[in-house]
């Protein structure tokens, strides 16, 4: 299997293994609902709380949609969406070994991505899901006019990514 090389891959491939445990500690001024849910809003660095989900919910999600940035080269008021390639590999690795220990032997992740590291991130989730867990490329055209539009043109769609954990003609099943 083709694997992706990156500047600072060596490194990358281990940050989630080397990355702490953190404890959660409930803020009850910012708490509200049932308190004996297992329902949580987790703020802070999402390796850093997803790491600190693993104890509780390892081998238990069934599904899992992440909307990781496109990297368009744009800025947005929570995120900067203009990382260096290598810097946007580096992030996006961890997390997905992190969010893979989450999954459950039936459970299925959803990535939503663009064409500007869609393909990576494929190479990328092959390498970590296995690439006989594919299962497959969802493409949806987004709207930007009417709908007796004459033609749609080039970057109007967005992909996504379905990977399965386990065997993937139980998905859904």
């Amino acid at each position: 299997m083709p694997l992706l090389h990156w500047l600072t891959r060596d490194t990358d491939i281990h940050a989630a293994s080397e990355t702490p445990y953190r404890l959660l500690e409930e803020v009850r001024e910012l708490s509200c609902g049932e308190r004996d849910t297992a329902n949580m809003l987790i703020q802070g660095d999402n390796l850093d709380a997803l790491k600190a989900l693993l104890p509780y919910y390892a081998g238990k999600v069934k599904c899992i949609f992440i909307d990781p940035p496109y990297n368009t080269r744009s800025a947005f008021e929570h995120y900067d969406d203009n990382l260096e390639h290598t810097k946007w590999l580096a992030m996006i690795y961890p997390r997905l070994e992190l969010l893979r220990e989450l999954l459950s032997e039936e459970g299925s992740i959803w990535v939503t991505i663009d064409d500007n590291e869609a393909h990576y991130l494929k190479v990328i989730m092959d390498e970590i899901f296995g690439r006989k867990n594919f299962v497959s490329n969802v493409v949806w055209q987004k709207r930007y006019s009417r709908e007796n539009r004459t033609s749609i043109g080039l970057g109007r769609a967005d992909t996504g990514r379905v990977f399965s954990q386990g065997d993937r003609r139980t998905l859904g099943g």
